[in-house]
């Protein structure tokens, strides 16, 4: 059987028939990628809707930046960004996942029709998150997190960086299920990029079999991070900007799917929706 027959659904949200695209809106002004270019309410709906028309089959709305050396908002201004947008895309039928570790912010999106929580802490945030999400019984992200990235602090040493964020995670999922989150709804994110290096990164991509091995749907989320930056620009080169890592974006896609992730989160959709169906097609000719 191939790994995208492997491939684990998500209870609560739609089945597809190959690795998902999640699409990325930051109703933010200092995201790492495109801070400021969607933080009007109208204008992030409206691009909401584009990336569904580019090819994605979620939309992942967030109101704080995750980057390192971010500085957290406040509760009131996290939720005056989000609910709004998660509401307008509701309303048009977009699946929407909400990015945030506030319990409150989470709450209120399913409320105004999230389909999925995705919380970069796992929990670890907002000791309310998980009984927020399990009373719900909403679909849940569970991300590797080793703490907030204000100042710059990356704590990124490992021994052994698959083995350590396979444990991690392992941990990390036992204690959102004995908070009573449903085990077909728990996604696990081996978070590209959060107090990890680049050489860490690629090694969990190589590894991805390792992560698949939680036995729960697996959601890559390497969009235009630094990693990339520094594999374009090779040992000596200035890594490119991040608008400008969109193929490598795809062919990370690419990968991803063909390993059997159940989503990849992107920026930029068309690309990554073409590199996951041509994925899909290979994959389909293996089985004749």
């Amino acid at each position: 059987m191939s790994k995208q027959n492997q491939r684990s659904d998500v209870a609560g949200l739609p089945v597809w028939d190959r690795c998902a695209v999640m699409g990325v809106v930051n109703v933010t002004p200092d995201s790492f990628s495109d801070g400021g270019r969607w933080f009007d309410t109208t204008a992030a709906v409206k691009h909401g809707l584009h990336l569904v028309d580019e090819g994605a089959d979620l939309v992942d709305v967030g109101g704080e930046s995750t980057r390192p050396g971010a500085t957290r908002v406040d509760e009131a201004e996290e939720l005056r960004r989000v609910i709004p947008v998660v509401r307008g895309l509701a309303s048009e039928g977009v699946v929407v996942s909400v990015d945030t570790m506030r319990s409150s912010v989470a709450e209120q999106s399913l409320a105004a029709g999230a389909a999925l929580v995705n919380d970069v802490s796992g929990g670890l945030a907002d000791p309310a998150m998980i009984p927020v999400v399990a009373d719900a019984g909403a679909p849940f992200v569970v991300m590797h997190w080793r703490g907030f990235l204000e100042g710059g602090n990356v704590t990124g040493v490992y021994e052994d960086v698959v083995r350590e964020v396979v444990d991690e995670l392992h941990a990390r999922v036992e204690a959102v299920l004995d908070g009573g989150v449903a085990p077909d709804r728990i996604v696990v994110d081996p978070g590209l990029g959060f107090s990890k290096d680049a050489e860490h990164d690629l090694a969990l991509l190589a590894g991805l079999d390792r992560l698949l091995r939680l036995g729960h749907p697996l959601l890559v989320a390497a969009s235009r991070k630094r990693f990339l930056g520094r594999v374009l620009a090779g040992p000596e080169g200035a890594p490119p900007p991040a608008r400008e890592r969109d193929a490598a974006t795809a062919a990370v896609s690419a990968l991803a799917a063909h390993q059997g992730a159940w989503a990849v989160r992107v920026h930029e959709v068309r690309a990554t929706a073409d590199a996951v169906r041509v994925a899909r097609a290979v994959e389909g000719a293996r089985e004749l």
